[in-house]
């Protein structure tokens, strides 16, 4: 899937702040938004499993998506309601917690930029250990690209065919898959720094050549590293994408 090419400074105010109700028992499939948002959960809670990793997320917890982030969700018996906010800076961390969400809500009934500044004033990081072994090799992707699929097996005692089998089940992508997207995100973003030459940030992000950048920060984000490079070479990461 691409996305427009188009970045406007102004679009985090122009997108609504949706308060979404989901029933108990639904899935949401794998899906990638060209924006990045928060979602503040209202009530009830649900199971997110993305780009930052896997959260079970409850009332007052804040689930944090960068531009071009895929997730997959989970709602328990109870479902959920979600106020979902844009996001005034790049989130760093994937999940966080606000001491009074109700506020926030009722900020964004008649002004959406105070509850955004609200939350960004209550927000703190919630990191909540790993459950198993599918989260850990989440989280070690993440922090290493370049990271061998078979040697990780290897030592956690599980085979391969498990490794793919089980990893697919929480993430709806192979770990190969999860992998490929983290190394093109981390490119991504080392693009937009507009600091380091682009072989250099290939390099890095764990790539062989910059052209196998290219092509993955194309299927990505829908341009080529040489358009966001131009885009931000004077700003700071984009905070979202129309």
């Amino acid at each position: 899937m691409s996305y427009a090419c188009r970045l406007d400074s102004t679009a985090p105010w122009r997108l609504r702040a949706d308060l979404e109700r989901w029933e108990g028992r639904i899935s949401i499939p794998r899906h990638r938004h060209g924006h990045g948002y928060a979602a503040l959960i209202v009530s009830g809670g649900y199971e997110e499993s993305g780009s930052f990793g896997r959260y079970r997320v409850r009332v007052g917890e804040v689930l944090l998506h960068r531009p071009f982030d895929a997730h997959l969700d989970r709602f328990s018996l109870t479902g959920a309601r979600i106020l979902n906010l844009p996001l005034r800076s790049q989130p760093v961390y994937g999940l966080g917690r606000v001491a009074d969400p109700d506020g926030i809500v009722r900020l964004a009934r008649s002004d959406l930029i105070a509850a955004t500044e609200s939350l960004d004033e209550q927000l703190t990081q919630a990191t909540p250990a790993p459950a198993d072994w599918p989260d850990l090799l989440a989280s070690d992707l993440i922090n290493d690209p370049t990271l061998q699929l078979r040697e990780w097996a290897e030592r956690q005692g599980l085979a391969q065919e498990s490794l793919a089998r089980g990893f697919r089940k929480v993430f709806g992508m192979t770990p190969a898959a999860f992998r490929a997207e983290a190394r093109a995100h981390s490119a991504w973003l080392g693009v937009c720094d507009a600091a380091a030459p682009l072989a250099h940030v290939a390099e890095a992000a764990g790539f062989a050549d910059q052209a196998h950048m290219t092509r993955a920060i194309n299927e990505l984000t829908g341009c080529s590293p040489g358009h966001w490079r131009r885009l931000n070479r004077f700003k700071t990461p984009p905070a979202a994408v129309t």
